[in-house]
């Protein structure tokens, strides 16, 4: 079945989604530890959460690359979640969306959390023709992020070490098996409408 190029895949339950990060052992263990970001994690920067495993797998090399070896899978209400795409811009300037470049320019200083839609991967991480949502969180975004949103924080290092071994050996029936359940999130029209490319 051909999938839309834009739809938000994600593990969700009726409260909760799970989104994706991945830190250096220094941030990611205390996390997952404390269930909740500790003192060495930044609230003055833009942080990238990602409802698509494939796709964090993809940025943080299996959770190889240097300072992304922990990978998280952070549980946080659905709530703050939609109130993050209500309150998103896109993270490039598109025609026919914007009225023009300098009208995007100036929501996007103003928007505490950026959308970006990247290609979706397979198990090989492999650009697949569909899209895959990415949110930056600024400011406010960030402190709701942190201190209101979250509702657990899990360590999945292990699982995407396991994966990548099942895709390095070409058992992707297997790897197929163990990943996350993802399926298309009811994100409203209105919540998507001003996000499409």
């Amino acid at each position: 079945m051909e999938q839309p190029r834009h739809t938000i895949r994600a593990a969700y339950s009726e409260s909760t989604i799970t989104v994706y990060q991945a830190y250096s052992p220094e941030i990611g263990l205390p996390a997952v530890r404390d269930g909740r970001f500790s003192a060495g994690w930044k609230r003055d920067r833009m942080t990238w959460i990602k409802p698509s495993f494939l796709w964090m797998m993809y940025r943080c090399g299996w959770g190889a690359k240097e300072g992304q070896e922990t990978v998280l899978a952070v549980e946080i209400s659905r709530d703050g979640f939609e109130w993050a795409l209500r309150n998103a811009c896109l993270s490039s300037y598109v025609r026919g969306v914007h009225p023009d470049r300098a009208a995007w320019q100036r929501q996007l200083k103003r928007a505490p959390t950026r959308v970006q839609w990247d290609p979706e991967r397979d198990l090989r991480l492999q650009p697949l023709p569909y899209r895959s949502l990415q949110l930056g969180l600024s400011g406010e975004a960030v402190r709701r992020y942190a201190d209101e949103w979250t509702v657990a924080i899990r360590d999945v290092t292990p699982l995407a070490h396991r994966l990548h071994a099942l895709v390095s050996r070409g058992e992707l029936d297997s790897a197929t098996r163990l990943l996350p359940q993802e399926l298309p999130y009811p994100a409203g029209a209105e919540s998507l409408a001003h996000l499409l490319e």
